[in-house]
């Protein structure tokens, strides 16, 4: 997890389009900015901030511009001593004097420092002293002198009918500690046709004489941006980048000696034909980390994404060689603004830090360490600032630092970053750093300890190599206490009496258990379970059910014919019906004539012979059986081809069987 960071902030009366740090002093930033040419009441100013404190900072003295020019674009400290900076600051001329084809682009000033000055080698130090010392202390009086020192128009005069050529890209090498020369860059902007022009920077104002060489680009070609480096020898290598192109230009030391290049390092390639989009993705901006070594910010098409790029220079082709490649948060579809700052060591034997600081179009930004040199390097992301600013952020920019003489009671370490919006404010996030390496000299700070982190497929070994020990170890202490089957013979491993203390709790065949007296339980009630069901049981059930269903349906037709019960139940019986057989009920047919209609019913539980009621057709006399035949065949119940012996069993009752009755009695009477 990265450490919290300090940010104070401060809010000014302009929109804030540029920011650069003292090289030689971190308590000091200058930004710059404004309304432009505008009667929009909005001032255009240069302004000197005082950093020295990590949660207050406060404006020191302010560079009224006028408003019939245009505002601040591009800013640089060149040089600076104790008491003043010498400031470079792109702002173009009024709109009358560039159609006059007059426009003076380069101003320099020179700007006043407070008489109070924290010594340069306590500014990228301690902090807590600087804030103490701060704060017994009143403010100097009378307030620093600042002054406008020149002006001057490097580029080409524009051929184009619209004169709104502005001067885009301002880029100083950086400082040396011998006090070396600098070189400084500018780029144009809205230019017909590109430009970068290379200069002196020493000089208080620079000339044209101090011109050091011109890239011509082609038409509607613009430098989105330029960086430049002390290449060794004295000579300085400019890198500059179009929206698909990466070029080299050398500056040889001798002044006499003509420049060498530009020479294409590397293009972004075209999309193959099967891609979904046709565009490629754009250079915002690159920056130098060696002589052989850029970096690159590229935003990817249609605000789809960021991403970085690490650049290897060769001599032989091709002359630059992509080497890694990191893809920002999701979230950043595209970047405004990039920086880098160089954490050097004590010993050039010892790799050194660069933090690199990316913001993007949703006011965030995202730091990220690399070291080199280094056997396998990588972006390691360090932090993600979110919602900094209002409105869009338009600069960033490093402190710079040196590495304190003596690492023998060091004193706490800090880079800074300055950050600039279109909102009017500044935030100045201050970073620690920390002493990294063995306990004896040398030493090196870094905003994140390599030892902190690991690299993945080192971890993945390691946790893998762990995991596989433990189940080892596990697997034999469990063979050893007798819980498992044994594959590794763990037993054997131990002496007797050791084995025997570890294996005790689990091998009960060979160890002696206590008796416990358990108390005694009650004695149960055995009670007989009840008798179930079998398929027998089952079968019988079935059959009466059947049955039963039968009679029901019998019965709730109301007199079904004598015909059917007899083709039911007496034929049944005739020929043995097994389904009659299983039931144990005995079914007797009635018929009964009530003389307006004949019925026939069955009973299950047999009919009870008394006196006038049913009787067999074996006990009716001949002519009750005649008269039962016709009305049975009347009623189409019977006929004589069936014979009588159907009609055996069958039991009878009603007028037939009364009036067959009263006859007989009338003839014995």
């Amino acid at each position: 997890m990265a450490p919290a960071v300090a940010d104070a902030h401060l809010v000014l009366n302009y929109p804030i389009y540029a920011s650069d740090f003292d090289p030689n002093n971190n308590g000091f930033l200058v930004v710059g900015g404004g309304g432009g040419e505008s009667r929009s009441g909005v001032p255009n100013r240069i302004t000197l901030v005082d950093t020295a404190r990590k949660h207050k900072i406060s404006q020191v003295v302010d560079i009224e511009l006028t408003t019939e020019e245009d505002s601040v674009t591009t800013l640089a400290i060149a040089q600076s001593s104790d008491s003043s900076a010498s400031v470079y600051a792109g702002i173009n001329s009024s709109s009358a004097d560039q159609k006059a084809g007059k426009n003076e682009h380069l101003r320099s000033f020179s700007v006043g420092y407070p008489t109070i000055r924290i010594p340069p080698a306590e500014s990228s130090g301690s902090e807590l002293a600087q804030d103490q010392r701060r704060e017994n202390e009143h403010e100097p009086e009378p307030k620093p002198e600042t002054k406008a020192v020149g002006r001057v128009s490097l580029f080409t005069p524009s051929s184009g009918i619209k004169k709104e050529t502005y001067q885009r890209v301002l880029r100083l090498s950086p400082v040396q500690k011998d006090g070396g020369s600098r070189l400084g860059a500018i780029a144009t902007g809205l230019a017909p046709e590109g430009e970068v022009v290379i200069f002196d920077a020493n000089a208080v104002c620079p000339g044209k004489s101090d011109v050091r060489g011109r890239i011509q680009l082609g038409k509607g070609e613009e430098a989105a941006d330029v960086d430049i480096i002390d290449g060794g020898d004295r000579a300085h290598q400019v890198a500059y980048c179009t929206d698909f192109e990466v070029y080299l230009y050398t500056i040889p030391a001798d002044k006499d000696s003509l420049p060498l290049g530009p020479r294409l390092l590397y293009g972004t390639p075209h999309p193959d034909t099967f891609s979904k989009t046709k565009s490629r993705p754009t250079f915002r901006s690159l920056r130098f980390l060696t002589p052989s070594r850029l970096l690159l910010l590229q935003n990817a098409p249609n605000r789809s994404g960021v991403q970085v790029l690490l650049l290897e220079l060769t001599s032989s082709p091709p002359a630059g060689t992509v080497t890694l490649l990191k893809r920002l948060h999701k979230s950043i579809k595209s970047a405004t603004a990039l920086s880098v700052a160089l954490i050097s060591p004590a010993s050039p034997l010892l790799p050194t830090q660069h933090v690199v600081a990316i913001a993007g179009q949703d006011t965030s930004i995202t730091l990220l360490t690399l070291d080199l040199p280094s056997p396998n390097p990588t972006f390691r992301l360090h932090a993600r600032l979110q919602n900094i600013h209002p409105l869009q952020i338009t600069s960033l920019a490093f402190s710079t630092f040196r590495h304190p003489s003596s690492t023998t009671t060091p004193l706490p370490q800090y880079l800074k970053l300055a950050s600039t919006s279109l909102s009017s404010t500044l935030h100045i996030h201050t970073l620690p750093l920390y002493l990294s390496g063995h306990s004896k000299p040398p030493k090196r700070y870094t905003l994140t300890s390599p030892s902190s982190r690991t690299d993945l497929p080192f971890s993945l070994l390691v946790a893998s190599l762990t995991l596989a020990l433990g189940a080892f170890l596990l697997q034999a202490f469990t063979e050893i206490r007798g819980g498992v089957p044994e594959y590794l013979g763990a037993k054997k491993w131990l002496s007797k009496p050791i084995h025997e203390f570890m294996a005790r709790p689990y091998m009960f065949e060979n160890a002696s258990v206590p008796e416990v007296a358990l108390p005694q339980a009650p004695e149960l009630e055995i009670v007989p379970l009840p008798r179930v069901p079998g398929l027998e049981d089952v079968a019988r059930a079935r059959g009466e059910v059947q049955g039963r269903m039968n009679d029901a349906v019998v019965a709730t037709a109301g007199k079904v014919g004598l015909r059917d019960l007899l083709h039911k139940y007496h034929h049944s019986h005739k020929h043995d019906d097994p389904d009659l057989r299983q039931s144990s009920e005995r079914k007797d047919i009635i018929v009964s004539d009530s003389g307006t209609e004949l019925s026939a019913e069955v009973r299950h539980d047999g009919v009870a012979v008394a006196e006038g009621g049913p009787r067999r057709w074996e006990e009716l006399g001949l002519e009750e059986r005649e008269r039962w035949k016709r009305r049975l065949v009347e009623v189409g119940e019977w006929g004589v081809e069936e014979g009588e012996s159907v009609l055996k069993g069958v039991f009878f009752s009603g007028v037939a069987g009364a009036v067959g009755a009263a006859v007989a009695g009338g003839l014995e009477g």
